[in-house]
């Protein structure tokens, strides 16, 4: 009988620590998650510790459970979105209209990672400027994969100008109070990159 209770015990406690482990996984997805929204929407060195943690629902000192500090929290926050932001691929004129539009403009903290963590990242630790790297060297694969069928180098050279163009596009559509402006920023440059692509780049 004693035996029978050790092992249902054993059993308890086992499904326990399962439990608690996926507990845990799921609150550092949810920090990452929140912190992504609040990084892109104002920038890293405006959002807080306690902020991220409030807004996630948990409590400032679970923080540690997970991260060893904000530095920490920022460099696994890019490494994390990036590498979720499967965007570029297929019908690369489809993924410009999305893109260079001011819905995508307007929507910062739910916006391309990149653009709207590119211009900051400069001020980051070396660990945030190496997720940012990685995840620069996926973008630039996956828009070649969506350009015609040219010779290898040309299409990293139209891959890497193309998204060059898109992020500085809406990084400057965001950073005036043009209205008018900033449209034509986003509409120009779509023009221009439609032009030079040409027909077969949408497929």
């Amino acid at each position: 009988m004693m035996a029978i209770m050790n092992m249902s015990m054993g059993l308890v406690e086992k499904f326990e620590m399962k439990v608690s482990r996926e507990q845990m996984v799921e609150n550092r997805r949810r920090i990452l998650d929140v912190a992504s929204r609040l990084f892109r929407d104002k920038g890293f060195d405006a959002v807080s510790v306690s902020e991220v943690m409030k807004a996630a629902g948990l409590t400032h000192g679970g923080f540690y459970g997970h991260f060893s500090s904000k530095d920490d929290l920022v460099a696994e926050t890019i490494a994390y979105v990036l590498s979720n932001d499967e965007k570029g691929g297929g019908d690369l004129r489809a993924y410009l209209d999305d893109y260079l539009a001011p819905r995508h403009r307007d929507n910062a903290a739910a916006g391309c990672p990149t653009a709207g963590l590119a211009a900051d990242i400069r001020h980051q630790t070396p660990a945030a400027r190496a997720a940012m790297t990685a995840g620069l060297r996926s973008q630039i694969e996956r828009v070649m994969k969506a350009l015609p069928d040219i010779d290898a180098a040309e299409r990293r050279r139209a891959a890497i100008g193309t998204w060059a163009a898109m992020v500085g596009a809406v990084i400057l559509s965001r950073a005036i109070d043009d209205t008018t402006l900033s449209d034509e920023v986003l509409e120009q440059t779509r023009a221009w990159l439609e032009a030079a692509l040409g027909p077969a780049s949408a497929r």
